[in-house]
């Protein structure tokens, strides 16, 4: 076979190693010129040594097979640059949470953390329109959304008036089995009509000790450590689910650095004041 390269010589010149190009024939992504039907030896053409390199390249950048062979494979230009502009964004969201993530850490390594402010507060009961469902911890913040969108929307179109700030309630098994019911509420004062997934619902009333968490949501286990380190030392909890509320969120502004989100832990209040 004229102009051939035998799999050795092939993976030396396109730096992809040999049992890398004998998966890449499996899955059909890179499939060799010729396979020897007797020895099962496989060879290659100078020809494909360009699809060889951009597919090295691609996986650099963390681009899944699957999506490699859909953009070689694809019938025209403009759909093979979308395919690798989605990508591309998704390395640049990627990216920017990696920096994110950086920029914390370095932050608790090179910055103590000022003294949590702590405020006990009792809360009474709550008349509210929520939204509950059993959620996959991995899905929380897409459901989160959803359900904020649609308790919104739907309190519009009934032209009732929310009278306290949005809030959340998570039950311990979504984070300690990655799998728990969830609920997000709105306090209400109007008859709310039941509609798709919105019902109404009672929040008991609780004593809690209450930190405020300024910034994103991707940080919010800061400020449950400091919340928990102070209800084992000063307060005595009690049994009952963590609340949230969300002063300024989402529905507010898209400047995560703007929000404001208050964690209730329940306790016994025997002393009230602010630590």
């Amino acid at each position: 076979m004229p102009d051939s390269l035998t799999i050795g010589e092939f993976s030396r010149v396109t730096f992809l190693s040999v049992k890398t190009l004998r998966h890449y024939h499996r899955i059909g992504l890179l499939e060799p010129a010729d396979v020897d039907p007797v020895t099962g030896y496989r060879r290659y053409t100078s020809a494909q040594i360009p699809i060889a390199e951009v597919i090295r390249r691609f996986r650099q950048l963390d681009m899944p097979l699957d999506d490699i062979a859909r953009v070689l494979r694809a019938p025209d230009q403009t759909i093979r640059s979308q395919l690798i502009a989605d990508h591309l964004s998704r390395l640049e969201n990627s990216l920017a949470e990696t920096q994110r993530v950086v920029a914390s850490l370095r932050d608790l390594i090179e910055q103590p953390s000022p003294p949590a402010v702590i405020e006990h507060r009792r809360v009474p009961v709550t008349r509210a329109a929520a939204i509950t469902s059993t959620v996959e911890f991995g899905e929380l913040e897409a459901w989160y959304h959803g359900a904020i969108g649609e308790i919104v929307a739907t309190l519009s179109a009934q032209s009732i008036v929310a009278c306290g700030p949005l809030g959340g309630i998570y039950a311990n098994e979504l984070f300690t089995d990655e799998r728990g019911e969830a609920t997000v509420f709105v306090p209400v004062s109007g008859e709310v009509r039941p509609v798709g997934r919105l019902g109404l619902i009672s929040v008991p009333e609780a004593e809690l000790a209450v930190i405020v968490h300024n910034g994103s949501h991707a940080d919010l286990d800061l400020s449950y450590g400091a919340l928990a380190t102070y209800v084992s030392e000063h307060a005595l909890a009690v049994v009952g689910l963590i609340r949230e509320y969300y002063l300024i969120g989402p529905p507010d502004t898209d400047d995560e650095s703007a929000w404001r989100t208050e964690i209730g832990w329940p306790i016994f209040d025997t002393a009230r004041g602010t630590s």
